[in-house]
């Protein structure tokens, strides 16, 4: 018993970070309708600018081309150190409201979420860039006196930290509640006129709560820095935790935010001893899960886990970008696989292989063609589908014998199943709600699944052996490297999904996913069945993701913790959305992008850029959401079609 209340205790210090991290979204949420899943990545990046004054007094630019490092002192204080870097957070949450944020003020809420995932990308990629991924540890802020409880020395930091915060939570509780600037900042995320009545300027009030987020989340990264690894990768990832917090409270309450992460914190503290004590609670990843369950319970119950905002817009800005006409996917057939063939026996070596990977990019793209651009559904968990597919194939393959083509039909076919029990899971969540708990279920099953060495095989990975049909090696290895033979098959398999997504576009199906995408409510009153379309969506773009899982698993030879981790559906959902979810085209230009892809070998062999391949991506996300948020395939001069529901299509 001692042990677990120690445990207890010790969670407070992690319940404490979730605590800043979630009032941080609150604030935000309140002055502008944001769900800002990049906040905690913004916190690691002033964290690690901290830690750089502390151990070299070096100021770290967070740009690319200019020197990145200033060098301010060679005795470097504590107080110099957090002054600076707070003051950096200041100036970056103020950067980024009014250059990302400000102009999306009117923008559909699933578009700022995916603003939102450009900056985290960016921000931890130039984390990496600038120093490096390796683990950190820095001096710790407060006392590491210990004192005694039911005879466990338990840390004095951790419950003054979660003092600390709750003490910041009453602070902002009292000024929302009691002054003309916190009335202000609860006006303002639903009107404009409401807020000018309070004599304040909508764009000061909203700027000055992300200031308040930027520096808050930045201190308390700062303070709990030292009592846990500090790692672009870790930091990141707080944020699913914080927004479970948050949500509790509805991105509103301060005292439910700081309630809940202090819980959740505890209970996965407690998680520890006990399952050490419990043998079959001893299985990795366990406490990732719990976030995960979380929002399940809040939507279950609440049925929406983000409120919407009553904004007068104009409903040109209110909608999403419109999805394409399919054209005529046959007749595009008889251009695209002679000229893919052509390319794929001309070229040689990295550019040839720079192609293979970016066709089973395209084919991970279509799978967000379907969910997002056809039926309006965001999913952060694309690629743990397709990791899915991927490890099953090669489990199939490699230790039990199946042969090809059956294997990576059986791998296909779990993803699929994967995708209908998550749609399942979550069919009464839609938008930004379904994006917040996809990428906290990518979390959980990142570290159920993917961590579990007797599943992916631990550090050696897991083998997945070349395809062979009637005797013919279709694998990238051997003579040639890489092969011309995967290749084609990759290409084979993109043509025939990307002519099933397009003949799916004009299909009764797509008309109804279609329908569900432009207006729920309107197309269940017209005879449409929303919970079924949004099902058979994520069925299918589940499926298509498994296909482009196991091209991946063929593609690398062998597959990793890291090949399909929850960033990596970050980073497939930024170059789909660059490219343009909303046709076909748009997933070709979007695997273009892909990593390996022939976008950056071109990059790495002509001016040596391939290493900014994250940053780059997560930059032109945040830039085509704003200036462009249909992605580059989208033409302007295509003139708009009016959706027409056929009477077979409404049943």
């Amino acid at each position: 018993m001692p042990t677990y209340v120690a445990a207890l205790v010790l969670g407070l210090g992690a319940g404490a970070v979730y605590a800043a991290l979630g009032l941080g979204l609150v604030l935000i949420h309140r002055a502008s309708g944001v769900v800002n899943v990049a906040h905690a990545a913004f916190a690691m990046y002033v964290t690690y600018q901290y830690a750089e004054l502390r151990d070299v007094g070096d100021l770290v630019l967070p740009v690319v081309g200019l020197p990145p490092r200033v060098h301010l002192t060679d005795s470097p204080s504590f107080a110099l150190a957090l002054t600076v870097s707070l003051a950096m957070a200041a100036l970056g949450g103020l950067v980024v409201y009014f250059l990302i944020f400000r102009p999306l003020r009117h923008a559909p809420p699933v578009l700022t979420l995916v603003a939102s995932v450009g900056l985290m990308i960016a921000l931890q990629a130039l984390a990496v860039l600038q120093f490096g991924s390796d683990n950190r540890f820095i001096d710790s802020v407060l006392p590491r006196t210990s004192f005694s409880l039911f005879g466990e020395n338990v840390p004095v930091d951790r419950p003054l930290l979660a003092a600390l915060v709750a003490t910041v939570g009453i602070v902002m509780w009292a000024v929302s509640r009691w002054t003309l600037l916190g009335l202000a900042t609860r006006a303002v995320a639903e009107s404009d006129e409401a807020t000018a009545q309070f004599g304040y300027r909508p764009e000061v009030v909203a700027a000055t709560s992300w200031v308040a987020a930027s520096v808050l989340g930045a201190l308390a990264g700062i303070l709990v820095a030292p009592i846990s690894v500090l790692s672009p990768s870790t930091y990141t990832l707080f944020i699913v935790p914080a927004l479970a917090a948050a949500l509790l409270g509805g991105l509103s309450s301060f005292g439910a935010t700081i309630v809940g992460a202090l819980l959740l914190g505890m209970v996965q503290s407690v998680l520890l001893p006990l399952q050490h004590a419990v043998s079959w609670l001893d299985q990795p990843g366990l406490r990732s899960l719990f976030p995960l369950l979380f929002l399940i319970a809040i939507a279950l119950t609440r049925g929406q886990l983000i409120p919407g905002r009553d904004q007068i817009m104009a409903p040109a800005a209110a909608r999403l970008p419109r999805a394409e006409p399919a054209g005529r996917p046959l007749r595009d057939l008889y251009v695209v696989v002679p000229a893919g063939v052509l390319a794929l026996v001309l070229l040689t070596g990295s550019y040839r292989l720079g192609l293979e990977r970016s066709l089973a990019g395209a084919v991970v793209c279509l799978s967000f063609v379907v969910l997002t651009g056809f039926a309006g559904q965001l999913s952060l968990a694309q690629m743990s589908l397709a990791g899915v597919a991927g490890f099953l194939l090669a489990r199939l393959q490699g230790g039990l014998g199946v042969p090809f083509p059956l294997a990576p039909l059986l791998a296909t076919g779990a993803a699929t199943v994967a995708g209908l029990l998550l749609g399942v899971l979550s069919r009464r969540i839609r938008g930004v709600d379904l994006a917040v708990v996809t990428l906290t279920a990518g979390v959980a099953f990142q570290e159920m699944v993917f961590a579990n060495p007797l599943i992916t095989g631990g550090l050696a990975g897991s083998a997945v052996p070349a395809p062979k049909v009637f005797g013919i090696d279709l694998g990238v290895a051997g003579a040639g490297y890489p092969r011309v033979q995967y290749g084609l098959l990759t290409l084979a398999v993109f043509v025939l999904c990307a002519f099933g997504v397009a003949r799916l576009r004009a299909s009764t199906s797509g008309l109804r996913m279609l329908a569900v995408r432009s207006n729920e409510r309107a197309a269940s009153a017209v005879g449409v069945d929303a919970a079924r379309t949004k099902l058979l969506a994520s069925a299918i773009s589940a499926g298509i993701a498994g296909f482009g899982g196991c091209l991946i698993g063929y593609g690398q030879g062998r597959l990793s913790f890291d090949s399909f981790g929850v960033f990596a559906s970050l980073f497939f959902l930024a170059i789909a959305s660059v490219g343009g979810v909303m046709s076909v085209r748009g997933a070709v230009l979007g695997g273009l992008l892909a990593p390996g892809g022939v976008v950056f070998t071109l990059l790495d062999r002509l001016i040596d850029l391939a290493r900014y391949q994250s940053l780059l991506c997560g930059v032109a996300l945040m830039v085509l959401v704003v200036l462009r948020p249909e992605g580059l395939a989208y033409d302007p001069r295509q003139p708009a079609v009016r959706l027409r529901i056929p009477a077979e299509a409404r049943a």
